[in-house]
């Protein structure tokens, strides 16, 4: 299979870079091509058996020590739709999922999130091409069994109605509009941009379309323009592509509290059978391949083989952007110069007030509501549909980080955040100002809901993001960013929402909620504040007229003490238990911030233990997902992870032999020279034009300057493996040592000296 499959007969070569294509053809031959010989392989996927009528699926999954089984039913319709391969047919379908579901005034979207058959919309709902033949899906989570021919009935009922009825013109002119936005976007914000139009490429390359197809959408854009203008078009789309489409399977996938153990028990019985079955020499097989498999792990591949980036190859000099200090609207800003091709990028940025602890609890889900309600006198429905029409949407969010020289001080602020075409930077100008002067927070069912899918999301997530989760909890007593990130982000903040999320049904307790998001939102209204712009150069005039016309409508800024948070330095020893049949692991220790002398080697400690030690001896051996090491500025730790790990204690015991192997044994200068090479990979990564800009003025905003962040790159480059061995000595001491592992309450049980925690 491996001869057939992955040979270069079978293989696409793309490349993205200055270097001439005539150049990577001739290496191509001269490395790869004249090695092999070219074999007729065909593995083209055939098309899918169609279904004459629609499928009901009743499916089961393991929620471990639950005994309340109640809205945790997932219910969801799918259709098979055409082949990716014809673009046009794509850009129709991509036209109907927006109208759809893109935003909440969206009618089906509209539809799920307001009806009481379930929690929150699926994850899974939308438009889906990554997939030869490309899917829509609709549903629910937080559902019940028995609700499942009303759910059914729901989206059918609204697709019915649309397609009898349609939708504004207005509605399908704004989601061409966010396709136009998306086309003419450049993104790259780590992903680099050359890399993302390949990956558009590609998906049609292998099977069988065009490529260019991905890249260039301008002409077939303009024919939907001519398409969308007959009152049919939607209407035709949801009969054909849907309605009239038997291809449909509606899946319930409900809960089970005995499913895990009964699978476990199957597992145990087939593994004893295979084995009641081995003859001795069977046996010895075995042992022999095992045998063989943990010499291979040990041994070292020749590098040379590949071609090689050296320390040499690094360019002396960390490129920038800086942008210009300016004054719009009696407002101090940042503007910067950047070819954003037609893009517009304008944030607020507000100083965080201080908050007493049941506000700065409520910070993130204000953040969330704040651009998700109605303002300038519109409800939350029209207020979502103006977005849509004008921008690439608005957002807000708070970011706290540590002081570069003490991670005991921490800054924070709050960016509210928007994009749009050049040609509608009035009305973004006007949505920003809108959001800020004129939010509401008196639609209590809209903040209802808000909550409970943001709870769901949540939930939903915990198992991708545990390792993540767990560096939070084990990171938490360090300092006070890590604290915060904790009672936000991390499992601390997840149990906060769910006990609001189960009081919210009392009006009297949803009206206490909704009337502390407005007492803080007058609160962030009257703190100092500050402009973000980036845009094309010639832009910026008639951006800041724009702005300075809307600024005027903001209430005057207050001067006073700024947000601060107390100091935190402990240690804890944490089980997390979770819905889950794998564990994360995290180990953390208090270091020093981004400004000490040492903070470049904790750096590259990181790759150097991953590279070297913890994914052979974690991924490879232990066989977990992934493993590895890093350290964070924000909050000054140094922290170890695992991620969908099999084991525990195994696994907290090879982070402590991954700092014995690095004291106790002999490194070949080479592996010094790769981790470096990773760090720095990091540092130099290209983003966006407007990402660089954003993260620019953010860094400076922080401390970290473009002076401050060449010198860091220049100590990095500057570290010896003497600074790995004394840093890993004088931070990582046992004593120091704070643990979190998050995983199922049977596998916590056996944990010695940790306070199980359940979720």
């Amino acid at each position: 299979f491996h001869a057939r499959h992955y040979h270069p007969s079978n293989a696409v070569f793309a490349t993205y870079g200055d270097i001439p294509a005539a150049e990577h053809q001739a290496i191509f031959e001269d490395r790869v091509l004249r090695h092999f010989q070219a074999q007729p392989l065909d593995f083209r996927i055939p098309d899918e058996r169609r279904y004459g009528a629609p499928l009901k699926v009743e499916e089961r999954y393991p929620l471990v020590g639950e005994t309340d089984l109640r809205d945790k039913t997932h219910i969801v319709l799918g259709w098979l739709l055409g082949p990716l391969t014809d673009p046009l047919e794509t850009l129709r379908a991509r036209i109907l999922d927006g109208v759809l579901l893109d935003n909440s005034s969206s009618p089906l979207r509209h539809a799920l999130e307001t009806t009481e058959l379930g929690s929150a919309p699926s994850p899974l709902c939308g438009y889906n091409d990554d997939t030869r033949e490309t899917t829509f899906a609709c549903g629910l989570e937080g559902s019940n069994p028995e609700h499942a021919d009303a759910v059914e009935a729901l989206i059918l009922g609204v697709l019915g109605k649309v397609a009898d009825a349609g939708v504004p013109a207005e509605q399908v002119e704004a989601v061409l509009h966010q396709l136009e936005l998306a086309q003419r976007e450049i993104t790259g914000d780590g992903f680099p941009y050359g890399l993302k139009l390949l990956f558009d490429a590609l998906t049609p390359a292998i099977h069988g379309g065009d490529p260019l197809s991905g890249l260039d959408l301008d002409p077939l854009l303009n024919q939907l323009r001519a398409e969308i203008r007959d009152p049919g078009f939607i209407p035709g789309l949801v009969r054909r592509l849907l309605l009239d489409n038997p291809h449909r399977v509606r899946l319930v996938l409900a809960p089970d509290a005995e499913l895990a153990t009964r699978l476990e028990a199957a597992e145990r019985e087939r593994l004893a059978c295979i084995a009641a079955g081995l003859g001795e020499a069977e046996r010895e097989a075995i042992g022999e391949r095992a045998r063989a498999l943990e010499e291979r792990q040990a041994r070292q591949d020749d590098p040379e083989i590949l071609p090689r980036v050296t320390l040499e190859d690094v360019p002396p000099e960390l490129h920038i952007v800086e942008g210009e200090r300016r004054e719009i609207g009696g407002l101090p800003a940042m503007v910067y110069a950047q070819g954003t091709n037609g893009m517009v990028y304008e944030q607020i940025v507000i100083d965080l007030p201080p908050l007493d602890e049941t506000l700065l609890d409520l910070l993130p889900l204000y953040t969330l509501c704040l651009t998700e309600v109605g303002s300038g006198g519109r409800d939350y429905l029209a207020t979502q549909a103006r977005q849509a029409a004008v921008t690439g949407g608005l957002s807000a969010r708070a970011l706290v980080r540590g002081h570069i020289a003490d991670v005991q001080r921490v800054q924070g602020v709050l960016a509210l955040s928007g994009k749009a075409l050049v040609r509608n930077q009035g009305p973004l100008a006007e949505l920003l100002v809108d959001t800020l002067a004129t939010a509401r927070f008196d639609e209590l069912e809209r903040l209802r809901e808000l909550v409970a899918q943001t709870r769901a999301q949540r939930e939903e997530s915990v198992a991708d993001h545990g390792h993540a989760l767990a560096m939070i909890a084990a990171s938490a007593p360090l300092s006070p960013a890590a604290a915060l990130e904790q009672r936000w982000g991390g499992l601390d903040g997840l149990k906060r929402l769910r006990t609001l999320d189960d009081t919210l049904d009392e009006r009297g307790v949803l009206e206490d909620f909704a009337a502390r998001l407005a007492r803080l939102h007058a609160l962030v209204q009257s703190a100092p504040r500050q402009l973000l712009v980036v845009a094309e150069e010639e832009q910026h005039a008639v951006i800041a007229a724009a702005l300075a016309g809307q600024l005027a409508r903001l209430p005057a800024a207050a001067t006073g003490a700024g947000f601060a948070l107390p100091a935190v330095s402990g240690r804890v020893r944490q089980g997390w238990s979770i819905n889950a049949q794998v564990n994360f692991c995290a180990r953390a220790y208090p270091t020093v911030p981004p400004g000490h002398a040492d903070a470049p080697a904790l750096q590259v400690l990181g790759e150097f233990l991953r590279n070297g030690h913890l994914h052979r001896a974690i991924r490879e051996q232990g066989g977990a997902y992934g493993a590895g090491a890093s350290y964070h500025g924000d909050s000054g730790t140094f922290r170890f992870f695992s991620y969908r790990d099999p084991r525990l204690t195994e696994t907290l015991s090879d982070f402590d032999r991954a700092l014995e192997w690095l004291l106790g044994s002999t490194h070949p200068a080479r592996t010094l020279e790769e981790a470096i090479l990773g760090v720095i990979g990091a540092i130099d990564r290209p983003a966006s034009p407007a990402g660089e800009a954003i993260s620019s003025f953010f860094g400076s905003l922080f401390g970290r300057t473009p002076e401050f962040r060449r010198e860091f790159r220049r100590r990095v480059l500057a570290v010896t493996l003497d600074d790995l061995q004394r840093v890993a000595a004088t931070y990582l001491t046992p004593e120091r040592v704070s643990t979190a592992v998050l995983g199922g309450a049977e596998r916590l049980k056996g944990l010695e000296g940790f306070e199980v925690v359940g979720l």
